[in-house]
């Protein structure tokens, strides 16, 4: 995970959730060569995203509020009425993508699990795991065919970045290691995704994986790691009154609006300088810097409203850098999205209803031609 600052803050006053729907490649523009990204680019994408998503929660939820109003995760979060541990939030949101049949499948492994589950399967993945404690900085890659398929596998390391983190490890019970300290590598997020048809295998380094699976990814974690926030931290403890979510969260020591969660980790992944960029766009924004940017922005966001079943996207070249990009729908799909957007006083539409297109995410992914 990443270290954050105070600087990353972009307050919202969005209240809104992701739904995941089939990519189309409808509304692109055209082009004479086929844009393409190589795999370990892709799965350097795909745990940006996992990971800054994590250290928002983990930095900005767990952290923050245990020391400002002493509000604990615990392993039995349901029963305690506490906040889940980091590793749990990332189990609950990877069993969400696992799900869709997308190809994408992503988990938390280690050399020393506490959860049995959480132990290596393949020799490969262990010695992934191996190779990441000795060198955190690169991870460990290959690919297998399976089911008339060859699929990218990458392991990168799992830091301990957070001192509830080291805590849990080093007191758990269970725990065959307990002398942890911080920036220790505790264990490895295995990612794995289809590349190629049956036929000769490339080198790892000339496999590519089409943008708009990728947009497809990205855009899959993001809705799922909404939806576990959204789900099981603010609507779960709101209910029990224990806290509340509030566009002034840093201020009231509150819990962040879905959407500033989702904010603040895409300005986090803009610091990574990977070139990869998402954000929250709307034809009615209550924060004018979430209303459409452009033509494309504009086109796409009226695409979503009319077929949310389709996301909108194009190409962008700035300079010599090309860029696929893809809108998807975001959905009223809680009473509280819409009680948000039609109460607030700076919204410029307040008749919206439940299961409404409220706007929507635009995911910016870098290519290359082949």
């Amino acid at each position: 995970m990443f270290e954050l600052k105070s600087s990353f803050i972009r307050p919202t006053w969005l209240f809104l959730l992701l739904f995941l729907f089939p990519l189309s490649s409808s509304e692109a523009q055209p082009s004479l060569k086929q844009k393409t990204i190589p795999a370990h680019r892709a799965a350097d994408f795909i745990h940006a995203v996992i990971e800054t998503d994590r250290t928002i929660y983990s930095q900005y939820i767990v952290e923050r509020l245990g020391e400002t109003v002493s509000l604990k995760a615990s392993e039995n979060w349901k029963k305690a009425n506490t906040l889940p541990l980091p590793a749990q939030f990332l189990n609950m949101s990877s069993k969400i993508v696992n799900s869709k049949n997308l190809g994408i499948k992503y988990r938390l492994i280690s050399l020393w699990p506490i959860n049995k589950k959480n132990a290596s399967k393949t020799r490969e993945e262990k010695e992934g795991l191996k190779k990441v404690a000795l060198n955190p900085n690169q991870p460990h890659v290959w690919t297998i065919r399976k089911s008339g398929q060859v699929h990218f596998n990458a392991v990168y390391p799992d830091l301990a970045v957070t001192k509830s983190c080291i805590r849990c490890h080093n007191a758990h019970p269970k725990s065959p290691k307990r002398d942890f300290k911080r920036n220790d590598v505790m264990g490895g997020i295995h990612i794995s995704f289809p590349i190629s048809r049956m036929g000769k295998v490339s080198p790892k380094n000339d496999l590519t994986v089409a943008p708009e699976v990728v947009a497809d990814y990205v855009h899959a974690i993001l809705e799922a790691d909404r939806t576990v926030y959204a789900k099981y931290i603010v609507n779960r403890l709101q209910k029990k009154n224990i806290i509340y979510a509030s566009e002034n969260w840093w201020e009231e020591n509150t819990l962040l609006l879905p959407a500033q969660f989702l904010l603040n980790a895409s300005d986090l992944i803009k610091n990574m300088r990977l070139g990869l960029d998402y954000k929250l766009v709307s034809l009615w924004p209550i924060n004018p810097h979430n209303g459409a940017a452009n033509k494309f922005e504009r086109n796409g966001l009226e695409s979503v409203a009319s077929r949310p079943l389709r996301p909108y996207i194009g190409t962008l070249q700035i300079g010599n850098q090309s860029y696929f990009q893809a809108i998807y729908p975001d959905i009223a799909v809680t009473p509280a999205c819409v009680t948000c957007h039609n109460a607030h006083p700076k919204s410029p539409k307040r008749d919206f209803k439940l299961f409404d297109v409220i706007g929507g995410i635009v995911v910016s992914v870098p290519t290359k031609s082949n």
